[in-house]
């Protein structure tokens, strides 16, 4: 098969691309709210959005441009149906938390569906059903549960034999009065009501720390605080512990998305398979059609090497069913993933009742992080949500033991990696254009890269976060840390968190004028 991508070299997702670029302040000077708010995706926005509706003040403090992380490059479906989940959460969690996930996001649903209605908000929000499917027999009685499980839990589910996608299945259950949107048309004009009367976003202003002795304040890069009587951490992953042990708790995995155009109408609704590999479907308009979503693909981030190969399988997948006229964008996605599958959202630890997090959204983050900012608004505003105890980020069910163990046994290899293994002189140690190599000089571990300018970029491959050894993703061109999924720039730069701080940069020398090795 050709791994060489069929389309242009990493363009933005079609939500990026097709919004005007936000242009809101940076913090230059001290300041005071009643809510402070670390992150501008869809949590951090609408939390914002909700609390400044009841009267509070609130600072949106993001480090890049808002929603450019997870929420810009999303799927966007707005449903309650996150797999095959119900049956598993009245299994392990007991029939009333599982009706507080099924009602939370629901009850997200409803909201960003009245919220566009409000406010005429033109972001291509359509309802759809929302199906999952399966070719294999293995699954076809887990779908039989789920839809029983659903369906007690107050969601309108149905069992089907055949779905309208042009393949052959074995089941399928349609999940109705699910939804999707154009996420950035509907968030942007969200973020456009936040600021005045004493609320702020702020861009290019990057938290570093929380000082919680006393009144909270928000330490930034440069310099700057924020005093607040509530913070909200809402960076996709927890750039800040605080004694709450997430970091052996979270983890992220990738995944990929094609935007292809087809010669043929797309099928009505949105579809996921319960199998592996994992395959989404839905469309989108676009110009004056539409095109058609494909994603899956997904992999904990930091390993597979070859990344386009994922893309390129996703190309293959649509070609089976359509008649694919065009690939018009592509992009992968990260996402926070806990050990039982249901995300973090409350009190950062007992300690701290002035700290909230949310995260660990899964692939489910437009649902999940609407229901997160409608929770955290309630136990900001009223100390109080009837869906909070389900997401207790303190929570630790046996179930979610093995998946703990196995985590953090991968992160303790990602710490060894590339330190207790051996060198060896290679053959050829030069590096091609486009290319990278990790290579070891005087007991250090080295990243190069070569751009297409020729220009050699040397880093340290250490993970400035808790130190473990980077690996290289050749589909986007950065350096990834399998451990808890802090990406760089193959010049060191910081493309997503948990880390703060920037690559090592080494000495820019050509391999070959070193005593260098490959590391294999």
């Amino acid at each position: 098969m050709n791994n060489k991508p069929e389309f242009k070299e990493n363009p933005n997702p079609y939500w990026i691309a097709s919004t005007p670029q936000t242009d809101f302040p940076e913090l230059t000077e001290n300041m005071e709210v009643e809510v402070a708010i670390i992150g501008g995706g869809i949590v951090g926005i609408t939390s914002a959005y909700l609390l400044k509706n009841r009267g509070v003040k609130v600072a949106v403090i993001e480090a890049d441009r808002i929603l450019q992380g997870t929420t810009g490059h999303s799927t966007a479906k707005i449903t309650s149906q996150h797999g095959l989940i119900y049956a598993r959460l009245k299994n392990q969690l007991g029939e009333e938390l599982a009706r507080q996930y099924a009602e939370s996001n629901q009850k997200a649903i409803d909201l960003i569906a009245a919220t566009v209605k409000e406010h005429d908000i033109d972001c291509d929000f359509a309802w759809r059903s929302a199906y999952v499917y399966t070719q294999s027999e293995k699954y076809a009685e887990d779908i039989r549960n789920e839809v029983e499980a659903a369906s007690s839990l107050g969601i309108k589910a149905s069992y089907l034999e055949k779905i309208p996608l042009p393949l052959p299945i074995k089941a399928a259950e349609r999940f109705d009065n699910q939804a999707q949107f154009h996420p950035l048309k509907y968030l942007k004009a969200l973020a456009r009501k936040i600021p005045g009367q004493g609320s702020h976003i702020f861009e290019h202003t990057e938290a570093v720390n929380i000082d919680d002795n006393g009144s909270p304040l928000v330490l930034t890069r440069g310099g700057n605080k924020v005093k607040a009587e509530k913070i909200i951490i809402a960076s996709h992953y927890p750039f800040f512990d605080g004694g709450g042990l997430y970091f052996p708790r979270v983890y992220q995995e990738k995944s990929y998305i094609v935007a292809v155009k087809i010669k043929d109408e797309f099928p009505e609704g949105m579809y996921i398979n319960a199998e592996e590999p994992a395959r989404s479907l839905r469309s989108q308009s676009y110009e004056d059609g539409e095109m058609v979503l494909l994603a899956g693909e997904h992999h904990k981030t930091g390993y597979g090497n070859d990344t386009n190969v994922h893309y390129q399988n996703l190309i293959d997948f649509g070609r089976n069913i359509f008649a694919v006229q065009d690939i018009l964008y592509r992009w992968s996605t990260q996402d926070c993933m806990t050990v039982d599958g249901v995300p973090y959202i409350g009190n950062l630890t007992p300690r701290s009742p002035n700290l909230y997090l949310a995260t660990g959204f899964a692939k489910w983050g437009i649902s999940g992080g609407t229901a997160a900012a409608i929770i955290l608004k309630d136990l900001i505003v009223q100390n109080h949500s009837p869906w909070a105890e389900v997401y207790n980020p303190f929570r630790l069910s046996l179930s979610s033991l093995k998946t703990l163990a196995w985590q953090n046994v991968d992160v303790a290899k990602s710490f060894a990696a590339g330190k207790l293994e051996g060198w060896r002189l290679p053959q050829d140690i030069g590096i091609k254009t486009g290319e990278a190599q990790v290579m070891g000089k005087e007991g250090e571990r080295i990243g190069a890269y070569r751009d297409e300018q020729n220009k050699l970029h040397t880093i340290d491959t250490t993970c400035t976060h808790l130190g473990c050894e980077l690996q290289w993703n050749d589909g986007e061109k950065s350096w990834d840390c399998p451990c808890h999924g802090s990406r760089f720039t193959y010049e060191g730069d910081i493309i997503e968190g948990p880390a703060i701080n920037s690559l090592h940069h080494m000495e820019q020398q050509e391999p070959n004028e070193v005593e260098a090795r490959v590391f294999k």
